[in-house]
């Protein structure tokens, strides 16, 4: 960046006197003499004829004006550059979030955000873990939320563990009325996206021998609380995903605790940004007032 003396020098250009410069700078007077003084020392000539009404540029100092503020305009360029490149300038924020996240979280967390930092743009990108992660990855995605494991080498932040459950008909009930176990499953058949299947949603189906051919997919989890309804088989669904969902089914744990951990992916560039990091904030302060007991440290 440019030397502060050649800040210095522009603004006793402007003001015309050093006292004046100094109050634009909020530097003592002193301060300033000192600048100018080694500034002349460094380039070897004279740059103000000082008088009792303030001070004029010397021919030399005329001379050297214009190449200065180039260079002070050049550093006000690379600064605004590098604001739009963090997002600060630019105002844009770009999430990527699955479904449940969209409808249950991003709400609230964006009419914060946008309270307070109006002039950021906010999009949203809604698909499922493996595009959001890619796209973190891609850098078409500032944040993503995601859920556990990630494997790509990007800054992963540990944000709720989600408790997965059984959706069932309603003519369905476990053999002791709480817990559903593996004599409840037998061959029943399953019903579950095909993303949810390589993650938490999978170690579950193991315990209770369900195997691939005993599984049949959905496009979205609305649509599997209704083919539930119909009897074609047996949901597992998170807690957050079920949250507003609506269908004539029952809910039941299972007799061994599941969940998914929900988490922020960033790569290291993008979450330097101060857009996300303010972002990032705000996401952290809605998690923690809205699940204070189920909130990773």
């Amino acid at each position: 960046m440019a030397n502060f003396s050649y800040e210095v020098f522009a603004a006793v250009v402007e003001k015309g006197s050093f006292f004046h410069a100094a109050q634009s700078l909020n530097v003592t007077p002193s301060a300033v003499s000192h600048s100018i003084n080694q500034l002349e020392t460094d380039l070897g000539f004279a740059l103000f004829l000082r008088n009792r009404s303030g001070v004029e540029l010397t021919n030399d100092g005329k001379t050297v004006l214009p190449v200065i503020q180039s260079i002070l305009n050049t550093e006000e360029e690379l600064r605004q550059v590098a604001d739009n490149i963090k997002g600060l300038n630019s105002g844009r924020i770009r999430i990527g979030a699955f479904s449940s996240v969209c409808i249950n979280w991003l709400p609230t967390i964006l009419r914060r955000f946008k309270s307070e930092y109006p002039q950021i743009e906010v999009t949203i990108f809604q698909g499922d873990f493996n595009q959001i992660v890619a796209g973190v990855r891609e850098g078409t995605i500032d944040i993503g939320f995601s859920s556990l494991p990630i494997e790509d080498n990007l800054l992963v932040q540990p944000l709720i563990k989600d408790p997965i459950y059984c959706v069932a008909p309603t003519d369905f009930v476990p053999q002791d009325g709480k817990a559903v176990t593996k004599k409840d499953i037998g061959k029943r058949r399953f019903i579950l996206q095909q993303i949810d299947y390589d993650r938490d949603t999978k170690n579950a189906l193991d315990r209770y021998n369900v195997t691939p051919n005993s599984i049949n997919y959905s496009i979205d989890d609305q649509s599997i609380l209704s083919m539930v309804e119909s009897g074609l088989g047996l949901g597992i669904l998170p807690k957050l995903a079920l949250k507003k969902l609506t269908g004539d089914v029952h809910i039941y744990p299972f007799d061994k605790e599941f969940a998914r951990t929900i988490c922020l992916v960033m790569n290291k560039t993008q979450a330097q940004a101060p857009s996300t990091k303010r972002m990032t904030s705000e996401i952290n302060r809605f998690l923690k007032e809205t699940y204070p007991d189920r909130l990773f440290a």
